[in-house]
């Protein structure tokens, strides 16, 4: 029985512009065979499936495109769907056209998701627009990787000229469009890794583009664009303008957690690097917990401390004979996700302090007669003691009980050093296991070269504990604040 082949175009390099149907195909896949510039952050969509890498730069294919037809041959006779990753769109200079070719030859059923080009993203991210009605009504595309296969005396008349893999030959194509008579003071632009948080672009006229490239050791991947146009980018490149623009932030929280504050800080130009140094995991028994769920009509109060504490719970008390309708209980809890978390139970917290911490907590239910009340806690295995410490003085009956654990993730060590192989501008705290994972993991001297963010004063006292530096705690201690701090300092 034969699969199926997409061949799915990635987009310039911002994972968020690959297209729905290409998202999908890549959930649906078995098998992806993805190149050099197609972000890797997208094979997250396909998690079930085979990654093979297949990049091809120059002077160095991981495959030959011969040998890439025919793997993509054999997956689909084996049965499996099989994408096809392509930067940008597969049939611009894609090679995509070679690809559905043997794949037709091969009667193998197959189809093109077509994707945002690398010259339609610096467009939009760079501020040159490839048509504009005052500058240019004509765009002309051309490859540049061996100037002795173009006419210029054809193309260099062209209003917008893009010249696709040009970059280690743009001093032999700027002397040739010169001599075919174009003026040297044409605005040009050449851009590596457009769209993505390390784009980096150079500006100059035709005839100083070389110099200019050379000056700033820009390195393929790269696409030029010559005109007009090429002018408009400092008035409208927007991208390079956002406030952490090119910064390598990275965010330590649980891999399931992380999500939103990659995006957040993504929108903002952040090179957002998910690293997680803890895992969240089960108990390694459920006795307590489940024995707190037997008896759940004889507390007087559940009080949540993180969003996982109310996850567990839930599940838990989902998998029991009992639910929500034995809760007699009035509930606290600790900070507005938790709080979010309780109400997606279309239940409500009767004390949320205004200060993300326990002893914030503890004044909160200062009002509260505590003598003879009994307390259910479900939290982390380790986890501060000054919360049901506390209640107990004021003479409460307190159930603390092991809901999850936190560990260090199996393939952290591998993933760091990928991490610090790079300048890292800041590292994101959320808890103290983040802090003590982290150093154990990566050691002090790699988290020190960058400037270091806690989400609060618990994390902070941690990180002074281990002889690390604070360089901002957020205020009030949620996710969001620590963004904006590290905004406001860069």
């Amino acid at each position: 029985m034969s699969g199926f082949v997409s061949l799915v175009g990635a987009g310039p390099g911002d994972p968020e512009l690959i297209t729905v149907k290409g998202r999908r195909a890549l959930e649906r896949a078995d098998v992806v065979v993805h190149d050099h510039l197609a972000n890797e952050a997208l094979l997250q969509h396909a998690p079930r499936a085979l990654h093979i890498y297949a990049g091809k730069k120059k002077a160095d294919h991981a495959l030959k495109q011969e040998e890439i037809c025919a793997l993509l041959i054999e997956h689909a006779r084996a049965g499996r769907r099989v994408v096809r990753l392509k930067g940008g769109d597969p049939y611009l200079f894609g090679r995509g056209g070679e690809e559905a070719e043997a794949l037709s030859q091969a009667g193998i059923p197959f189809d093109v998701i077509p994707g945002v080009t690398a010259p339609l993203g610096i467009a939009a991210y760079c501020g040159v627009p490839l048509t504009h009605r005052e500058h240019t009504s004509v765009v002309t595309f051309l490859t540049g990787h061996d100037p002795d296969l173009i006419d210029w005396s054809k193309t260099a008349g062209a209003e917008t000229l893009v010249i696709y893999m040009g970059l280690t030959t743009i001093g032999e194509i700027s002397r040739r469009l010169i001599e075919a008579g174009r003026a040297a003071g044409t605005p040009a632009i050449a851009v590596r890794w457009a769209t993505r948080p390390e784009q980096q672009t150079v500006r100059a006229t035709l005839g100083e583009l070389p110099a200019a490239v050379a000056e700033a050791h820009l390195k393929p991947p790269a696409t030029i664009i010559v005109g007009d146009v090429a002018a408009l980018g400092g008035e409208l490149n927007w991208y390079e303008r956002l406030p952490l623009f090119g910064k390598r932030i990275v965010v330590t929280r649980a891999e399931d957690q992380a999500a939103e504050s990659i995006d957040a800080l993504r929108a903002l130009g952040a090179d957002a690097i998910e690293l997680p140094s803890i895992s969240i995991q089960p108990p390694e028994s459920w006795m307590a917990l489940d024995t707190a769920i037997e008896r759940l009509d004889q507390y007087d109060w559940l009080i949540f401390t993180s969003v996982n504490g109310v996850r567990f719970f839930t599940e838990r008390l989902d998998r029991s004979p009992r639910d929500l309708r034995r809760l007699r209980a009035r509930i606290a809890v600790i900070g507005d996700r938790t709080r979010a978390a309780v109400e997606a139970l279309h239940l409500k917290a009767d004390v949320m302090p205004g200060e993300f911490v326990a002893e914030s907590l503890l004044e909160s239910l200062a009002p509260h007669e505590m003598a003879g009340q009994r307390v259910l806690i479900p939290r982390a295995a380790v986890a501060r003691d000054i919360l049901p410490e506390s209640l107990r003085k004021r003479g409460a009956v307190v159930d603390v009980v092991e809901a999850y654990r936190t560990a260090i993730p199996a393939d952290a060590t591998e993933r760091t050093a990928a991490v610090f192989s790079r300048h890292v501008d800041w590292i994101t705290f959320t808890s103290s296991s983040t802090v003590k994972n982290l150093l154990a993991i990566a050691g002090r001297d790699k988290i020190e070269r960058a400037k270091l963010a806690s989400i609060g004063p618990v994390t902070s006292q941690t990180m002074r504990m281990h002889g690390l530096r604070v360089d901002v705690e957020a205020h009030p201690h949620t996710m969001a604040d620590l963004i904006a701090a590290i905004q406001h300092l860069s």
